[in-house]
C-alpha cells in the first residue's frame, strides 16, 4: 500500500532520487506532517471548499456514508469499508473528496522508478522508501531495494526505526543509506507525544551503527517535546558517542501539515506555530559540531 511516488526530489538523500511513500506507522507523533500515511488502509480526505453546491455524485457512490450538511459534507468514517472506498475513488469532479493509498506490486513501482535512471546516474541519486514507516512492510521494502540494487540504483530510507528488528534486517544488504529520525533519549517524553518506544529505537539505531551501516540522524525539533538545549544535547551526545555518526540533520517544526487533519476529520494537537528559535538552531548546529559530527538545518 503506496499513498504517492514522487520524482526528481533533491531532499531525500543525495542526488535526484525517486521517493516511494509506504503507508503505515506504528507511531502516533503528534506532529507528523503526513497524518494519511499512519493507517495500513486507505484514507478519505475532504475539502469542502471544492465541494459544489448540489453535487450529489459521492452520494450516489456510497449513500451509507456520505449525507448533506447545511456546511458541506457529513462523513460517517466509521462506516467506511474497501467498498465505499472503491466506489469514492475518482467520483468527485474537483477532487473535494479523494481517497488516499493504493496497492501496487513492485514491477509496477520499479517501471516508474527506472524511467529516471540516467539522472540518477548523473547526479549520484536513486530510489527512497519513505512513509509511513517503510519497514512496516517489510518483504516489499527488502524486495524493492533488491531491484534497485539488481538495476545499479542507489538506496535509501527515511525511518522511524520504531519496528521490531526483524523487520529491518531482510533489507539490511541492499540499503546504501539510512535517513533515521532520533526523536528523543528519553522514554517517558517520547511515549507521551509519540505513543512509541524510545528504548526500541534506540537499541535499533545501535545495532545498525554495531554493522557499520551508513547512518544519517535526523532530528525534527518540535516545541514542548525536544525544542530545549538539553533535549538537544542528549541527542547529539547519544548520536556521536553510542552511534559514531558523521552527520545530524535539525529540522525545525513547521505546520504545512495541519490542514491535512482537518481533511481526515482529525484533531491536530502539535502546536499551532512553527518553530521560531534562531538562537537554539544555532546552538543545536554550535553543539553538534562540537562533538564531532557535521550539522546540517534542513527546512
Amino acid at each position: 500500500m503506496i499513498f504517492n511516488i514522487q520524482r526528481y526530489s533533491t531532499h531525500d538523500g543525495p542526488g535526484i532520487r525517486t521517493v516511494v511513500f509506504l503507508k503505515g506507522c506504528s507511531l502516533g507523533c503528534r506532529w507528523c506532517q503526513n497524518p494519511e500515511s499512519r493507517s495500513l488502509k486507505r484514507d478519505l480526505l475532504y475539502d469542502a471548499r471544492l465541494c459544489l453546491d448540489g453535487c450529489t455524485l459521492c452520494q450516489q457512490a456510497a449513500p451509507e456514508v456520505i449525507s448533506r450538511a447545511l456546511n458541506g459534507l457529513l462523513i460517517h468514517r466509521e462506516r467506511l469499508d474497501d467498498k465505499c472506498l472503491d466506489a469514492l475513488t475518482d467520483c468527485c469532479p474537483t477532487q473535494a473528496l479523494s481517497v488516499c493509498g493504493e496497492t501496487k506490486q513492485v514491477a509496477e513501482i520499479m517501471a516508474t522508478v527506472l524511467r529516471d535512471k540516467p539522472f540518477y546516474d548523473r547526479s549520484g541519486g536513486g530510489i527512497t522508501l519513505s512513509g509511513g514507516e517503510p519497514f512496516m512492510h517489510p518483504e516489499m521494502a527488502a524486495a524493492l531495494f533488491k531491484a534497485s540494487h539488481e538495476a545499479g540504483i542507489h538506496t535509501a530510507v527515511e525511518t522511524c526505526l520504531h519496528v521490531p528488528w526483524h523487520y529491518v534486517e531482510p533489507s539490511l544488504s541492499c540499503v546504501d543509506l539510512f535517513l533515521a529520525d532520533l526523536k528523543h533519549v528519553d522514554n517517558k517524553i517520547f511515549k507521551d507525544w509519540t505513543d512509541g518506544s524510545a528504548k526500541r529505537v534506540l537499541e535499533n539505531l545501535k545495532r545498525l551503527a554495531r554493522l557499520g551501516r551508513e547512518l544519517t540522524i535526523r532530528v525534527p525539533l518540535i516545541p514542548g517535546f525536544n525544542a530545549d538545549k538539553a533535549s538537544i544535547k542528549a541527542i547529539t551526545r547519544f548520536a556521536a558517542d553510542e552511534l559514531n555518526v558523521r552527520d545530524i540533520h535539525f529540522l525545525p517544526y513547521h505546520t504545512l501539515g495541519m490542514n491535512k487533519y482537518h481533511l481526515l476529520g482529525q484533531p491536530y494537537t502539535a502546536p499551532d506555530k512553527p518553530l521560531d528559535a534562531t538562537d537554539l538552531l544555532t546552538f543545536a548546529q554550535d553543539y553538534a559540531r562540537e562533538s564531532g559530527l557535521t550539522a546540517t538545518l534542513r527546512g
